[in-house]
């Protein structure tokens, strides 16, 4: 079997037929769908699941657990996967109607790689024009490695902008951490050093949906403190293989953009939330040098200004600039 489509469930139901849907409809066959029922509390979602699969015997399996977090479901996912290929699907998104089809012809062109990556289109909820297209940095149609394009590092870590060769999680060992928020940057890193081949496909084939109900648009501002827990796992795993100085200009710009991300979301809401300091002080300790980085010059005004002020412990200026300009604030972050 080619793909496993593992989809994590939890309290989606207004939006899961269509997503399975958008798989069922397209143009290849040779796939399974995994439904990962990840505890929903909606007294909707798990039957749903049931429905689906009475619906398409033989083609959907769903497994029923208690709440892990979107890594915990995926990781139930990959372990019950069959396929040569891993495709994660969030259960409130959708494919295009060729993604796997032209997924099927990239693996063979390329030989199975290990990775290959895909454009995301940002859809908002309700319909209407696309909100545009979250790029990767790859060279398109080149086999590659991450030491042949480090920048690959800087590209959003979201674990729905590619497919994973399921063999690299087996002997890797890399799994998403239960319960946290960014789970893919978590992971996405890791694998991306220990992939023996990569490769970009400038085509949106993912349709992620903005809504305001997703994980990373809640209102606890301390869950991004949970940030520092997925850069010190990656930090620590490109120390332990020896690999840190060789890519160190990247995991400087990387660390940059989700530091002054994390800082944002929190002066949104609460310029006085202790972890502001804490953010700050875990990338001035890993990157002391960090202002003379070539992806310092990279960041946006928003993101430079929120890591000025935050040098300076001034904490509400930032605050109020943002909320007086909100639409002008385009920090360069994919979905998590």
């Amino acid at each position: 079997m080619r793909f496993s489509v593992v989809i994590p469930v939890y309290n989606v139901a207004d939006y899961l037929t269509a997503c399975v849907d958008s798989v069922l409809s397209g143009d290849c066959s040779d796939y399974e769908i995994i439904l990962v029922d990840d505890g929903s509390t909606d007294n909707r979602s798990g039957p749903l699941c049931d429905a689906l699969a009475a619906r398409s015997p033989g083609r959907i399996r769903v497994i029923h657990q208690e709440n892990l977090g979107l890594g915990g479901a995926r990781n139930t996912g990959l372990e019950a996967a069959r396929g040569e290929y891993l495709f994660f699907l969030d259960g409130d998104d959708t494919i295009t109607p060729d993604a796997l089809s032209t997924l099927s012809r990239a693996v063979e062109t390329y030989r199975h790689p290990d990775v290959i990556a895909f454009f995301l289109e940002l859809c908002p909820e309700g319909g209407g024009p696309s909100s545009g297209l979250q790029r990767h940095s790859l060279p398109a149609g080149r086999v590659c490695t991450l030491a042949q394009h480090p920048a690959m590092l800087l590209d959003t870590p979201s674990a729905c902008a590619r497919l994973w060769r399921r063999e690299l999680f087996l002997q890797s060992g890399i799994r998403y951490p239960n319960h946290l928020w960014y789970e893919d940057l978590y992971t996405t890193e890791n694998l991306l050093l220990e992939a023996g081949s990569v490769v970009g496909l400038e085509l949106p084939l993912y349709r992620y949906l903005l809504r305001s109900g997703s994980i990373m648009r809640g209102r606890d501002p301390s869950r991004n403190g949970e940030i520092l827990l997925a850069l010190e796992q990656v930090l620590s795993w490109y120390r332990r293989r020896g690999c840190f100085a060789q890519f160190q200009e990247e995991l400087c710009g990387m660390t940059l953009q989700h530091i002054s991300y994390a800082c944002y979301r929190v002066l949104r809401q609460d310029p006085q939330h202790p972890l502001l300091p804490q953010l700050l002080a875990y990338l001035t300790q890993n990157f002391p040098h960090y202002t003379k980085s070539k992806y310092y010059r990279c960041l946006t005004r928003s993101q430079r200004i929120v890591l000025f002020f935050l040098r300076h412990r001034q904490y509400r200026l930032p605050a109020l600039l943002f909320s007086w300009k909100e639409k002008e604030i385009p920090i360069r972050r994919a979905p998590l």
